[in-house]
């Protein structure tokens, strides 16, 4: 079970990326109250652990009723976050993020970032919402999934943290720690990323 709940927590932290959203969360709420920040980042993590969640319980039926098999839904899975880890590893992910944040910064009306971008896409993301299905759909009976969805709330707590200190640990950390740290984990990926397609061919190819 510990060696579960590391791999999942491992790739959980891989793909929301905490460190990375809290220089992103610090950017957008340049300007906003002590209150306001703090109000912000509670809803992202909820609303993102929410999302993630529905996915987590319901994406396995969703994908049988969709007559779309595990397997494949593996393979898929794989590749979608081989190629998060080549961005990640080459910094197009973190440039992408920096991108998307200063067109909302830009965009005066917009005051409000819990929702938008911040639970969805940066936490409830394309990649997380893959890996949490791939996690669950890996997992043997009820005690691995808890492990697995244990290991989810972890990570989300972490994100939480990370965003209501956003501003010191963006001054502790500095941007040249946060791009080696982003690699090194970006190239951890993609060995994850790598087995699940093999777990999925493996398994097409035997069933």
């Amino acid at each position: 079970m510990i060696e579960i709940f590391l791999s999942a927590f491992i790739t959980f932290f891989v793909v929301i990326d905490p460190p990375g959203c809290t220089p992103i969360f610090a950017s957008l709420t340049k300007g906003a109250s002590a209150a306001q920040r703090r109000s912000m980042a509670v809803r992202s993590v909820i609303v993102g652990a929410l999302i993630l969640m529905v996915f987590a319980l319901f994406g396995e039926p969703l994908l049988k009723a969709l007559g779309i098999s595990l397997d494949a839904f593996r393979i898929a899975g794989g590749i979608m976050l081989f190629l998060i880890a080549l961005e990640m590893v080459f910094e197009k992910r973190t440039q992408r993020r920096e991108d998307r944040a200063q067109k909302i910064i830009d965009t005066p009306q917009i005051e409000d970032v819990s929702i938008f971008p911040m639970a969805m896409p940066m936490i409830a993301g394309p990649g997380s919402i893959a890996t949490v299905m791939l996690l669950m759909s890996r997992s043997d009976g009820l005690q691995e999934s808890l492990v697995v969805l244990g290991a989810m709330v972890a990570i989300l707590a972490l994100t939480l943290a990370g965003l209501l200190t956003a501003g010191p640990l963006m001054r502790l950390l500095g941007q040249r720690i946060e791009a080696v740290v982003t690699r090194l984990l970006g190239v951890l990926l993609a060995a994850l990323a790598a087995q699940f397609v093999i777990d999925g061919l493996r398994a097409s190819f035997t069933g």
